[in-house]
């Protein structure tokens, strides 16, 4: 088992945490990791763009003009697509962007996930988050003490009002429970960090 520093919210390191190798320490597959994070964005789409074609527009019953004689094109309708006014061709319609992963392939794509995370010396376990109220200065000083230059989700292993409260307005910082971690979300931030609680759980519910 992968060992890692256990710090406390001043930043100390107070001792050593174990990380599953069954979640931590496999080796990423990054195949998977793209289909489940291609899945995530397309199931966003709500699908709902519509624009309207030739036959749903409004007026163009009538034939604009004669049919020879004019020395123009001949047209039918005023509603077709290169008439100001006319309907667009092959334009969106309304469907379904939902992609089904199997659960075995999530949960692999995930454990890939955070065993990356790993390789990259991107982990931070953490031994609690306990805030008094929400205070954006006061996470804003735990994110300092880790010292995290960049992006970071913090995990932690309850629904924290005070520690969720304290760092939405904080740019580059989210965070989330154990059991709402997504392949993308662990991406798309730079430094993963849990508390020892959370990092528990994890490795109880995703192993």
């Amino acid at each position: 088992m992968a060992k890692v520093d256990l710090f406390n919210m001043d930043g100390k390191v107070v001792g050593e945490f174990e990380l599953s190798d069954a979640i931590f320490g496999i080796e990423p597959k990054q195949h998977l990791i793209l289909q489940v994070v291609k899945a995530q964005l397309a199931n966003r789409r709500q699908g709902t763009a519509k624009t309207k074609g030739r036959s749903e527009v409004r007026g163009g019953g009538r034939k604009p003009y004669r049919q020879k004689g004019t020395g123009r094109a001949r047209q039918g309708s005023t509603r077709s697509a290169q008439w100001v006014g006319g309907g667009r061709i092959f334009g969106p319609v309304p469907r379904d962007y939902n992609i089904v992963v199997p659960k075995k392939t999530r949960r692999l794509a995930l454990q890939s996930a955070l065993s990356s995370k790993l390789l990259n010396k991107q982990v931070y376990v953490i031994d609690e988050i306990n805030f008094a109220e929400p205070k954006t200065k006061a996470f804003m000083r735990l994110v300092e003490n880790l010292k995290l230059n960049s992006t970071a989700l913090f995990v932690v292993e309850e629904d924290n009002r005070n520690a969720k409260l304290s760092a939405r307005n904080l740019p580059g910082v989210e965070t989330a429970q154990f059991n709402t971690i997504n392949v993308f979300d662990i991406l798309k931030y730079d430094a993963f960090v849990m508390t020892k609680a959370a990092a528990e759980k994890i490795q109880e519910v995703y192993a």
